[in-house]
Formats: C-alpha cells, sequence, structure tokens
C-alpha cells in the first residue's frame, strides 16, 4: 500500500465537472486524508456576526476537495467509499439566509449561530445541547454530462446529498459515470437533523479520513449506502414530541410538520421563532409516516428530548 497522503483544502472545487483535472490518483485499496474547509469556504469564521452573512458570495460556497482519480474506474463500476474517521471539530456555524431553506417565505431576516464543538455536545443555548455526530455533507464523483453542474442540489452522482447517516463506519456506494470516477467530498457538518429544514446543519471544518474499494462491472445508477447505526447517536433514552403535517403533497405535508413543530418550541421552551427553525435544522428528524393514500401524505417531526437538560 502507498504512502497515506492528504488533499488539503485548497485543492477544492465549485462544481461538478468532468474536465477538471484530478488533484491526485490512487489505486483501490488506499486510504486518504482530506482536510475539508466549512461549507462557506472560509468566507465565515468564529468572529463572524448576522451582518456577515450579507457578505457571503454564493458563489463559492459548498466546496468539495478533489477531484481524486481511482485507477481502473470505469463507466458500469460502482466505487465503495467507507468513511473511517474524522479530524477533531473546533468551531462551526449555523445560519439561516433569506431565500434559502424550507421556510424561506417565512424567514427573510437573517441569523447566524456560531458553535463551539471541542466537546462531545455543544450548547444551543443555556440548557439545550447537541450531540456531536459528524459526517461530509457533499460527496460524490463526476458526473456523465459536460459540466459544469452546481454543486448544491442532490444528484444520481452523490453530491450535496446531507445523510447524516454517513458517518464513522459506514460504505457508501456510487455508481461510476466517467473515466477514474473523479470523486471528491466536502461540506462536514457536525450534527444535523434529517431535512435541514433551514438550509444548514452545524457547517464545520473538519479532516475525514476514507478508504476505496472498487467493484468492476457492478452497476448501480444511485448511490446506495451500509451505516453501523444507531440512526440517532447520542439523543436515544429520553424519547420524542412528535409533530404531523398533512398535505396533498410532500412539501406542504413537510412545512406543515415543521411550523408546529417551531410553535411547539416557542410555545414549550420560550425560543424565538428563528432560534426554533435553527434548532429544527440541527436536531428534528423529518419522516415520510404515510404516502400509501396519495393524494393525502403525513410528515412526522421528531425531536430528541434528550437535547434538553
Amino acid at each position: 500500500m502507498k504512502q497515506h497522503y492528504t488533499i488539503h483544502r485548497h485543492c477544492h472545487h465549485f462544481n461538478w465537472d468532468n474536465a477538471l483535472e484530478p488533484v491526485h490518483v490512487i489505486t483501490p485499496g488506499e486510504r486518504l486524508s482530506f482536510e475539508v474547509t466549512d461549507a462557506s469556504a472560509g468566507q465565515l469564521t468564529p468572529a463572524s456576526t448576522t451582518e456577515d452573512l450579507g457578505r457571503v458570495d454564493f458563489q463559492r460556497v459548498n466546496p468539495v476537495n478533489g477531484p481524486v482519480y481511482i485507477e481502473g474506474a470505469m463507466p458500469g463500476d460502482t466505487l465503495e467509499v467507507e468513511i473511517e474517521s474524522f479530524g477533531p471539530q473546533d468551531w462551526g456555524w449555523t445560519a439561516v439566509t433569506p431565500g434559502f431553506g424550507l421556510l424561506q417565505a417565512q424567514f427573510q431576516d437573517p441569523y447566524l449561530k456560531i458553535w463551539d464543538l471541542k466537546a462531545d455536545k455543544a450548547e444551543f443555548l443555556p440548557g439545550i445541547e447537541i450531540p456531536i455526530a459528524p459526517f461530509p455533507g457533499t460527496i460524490g464523483v463526476a458526473l456523465p454530462e459536460p459540466g459544469p453542474h452546481n454543486i448544491v442540489p442532490p444528484r444520481k452522482n452523490g453530491g450535496n446529498m446531507d445523510i447524516k447517516h454517513l458517518t464513522k463506519g459506514a460504505k457508501l456506494y456510487l455508481p461510476v459515470w466517467v473515466e477514474g470516477a473523479l470523486f471528491s467530498v466536502g461540506d462536514t457538518h457536525a450534527a444535523q437533523g434529517d431535512g435541514e429544514v433551514c438550509g444548514t446543519a452545524i457547517e464545520a471544518p473538519m479532516d475525514v479520513q476514507l478508504r476505496f474499494k472498487l467493484h468492476k462491472k457492478k452497476q448501480i445508477y444511485e448511490p446506495q449506502f451500509t451505516t453501523p447505526g444507531p440512526l440517532n447517536t447520542g439523543t436515544e433514552g429520553k424519547g420524542y414530541f412528535a409533530t404531523t403535517g398533512y398535505g396533498e403533497d410532500l412539501l406542504t405535508a413537510t412545512k406543515k410538520a415543521i411550523s408546529f413543530m417551531i410553535e411547539h418550541l416557542v410555545g414549550h421552551y420560550g425560543l424565538s421563532d428563528v432560534e426554533a427553525y435553527a434548532l429544527c435544522s440541527v436536531a428534528v428528524d423529518l419522516k415520510q409516516s404515510a404516502v400509501v393514500d396519495m393524494p393525502h401524505y403525513l410528515v412526522s417531526a421528531y425531536l430528541p428530548l434528550a437535547i434538553f437538560k
């Protein structure tokens, strides 16, 4: 096995583009470390304030480290990416940005929360602590179509999937669309609720170590993964409070479930509307409870009670 190699934070890009030159070449079986910057690409710092959100260049967000060329990878193969470990986290941020997020029509003023991540839990407000459970929000390979392609949405190549269960021990399977796969990773999160409803999780720079394996002539068409579980690390044991939302489409049902959860957090715990919205994004899990009676959908929002001291 070759000497361990690190993809440094300056080796990043902002779009999926199969014409990008790889920054490193590996053979299947090798490990790589990635120095991942935060989703703002360093535009926000631990000293940032809400006013700084207005100065963020949104053409330069969600950078990913890479691309990495995997020797022998060809279209029709599957790339296995094992998530082995994460480096220490120091700080992070969560933001509500006007014009972005599930409830963007309701929340039109900016909000920024800076987190101290030096312990195994991060304090949101006095008496509310979020367990640290890191994962990469954006991870994938190059698309077959000529680029550039916006890196923000999830796609058939992986991308900005924001799957919080891709944590240590998980194995992600990605379809290979181009020679060498051209793998990249970034957008590391210290914690997130399923749905990331305000548009951000606890966005945090950190290192991540990955190991790669190639499955020749095993074709899949969109990402698949295994995760060691449990699905809600650090929040089991005290139960959940859940709100539900009904709608004739999933978006309406989801908005209602989160809106009712915000009402609960404001009324029961004394949070402001925007604090409740941000807390939903980092701690509340959305679940599709009923899809069988189309066009009648039910979505549930689960609040882990363990986050309250």
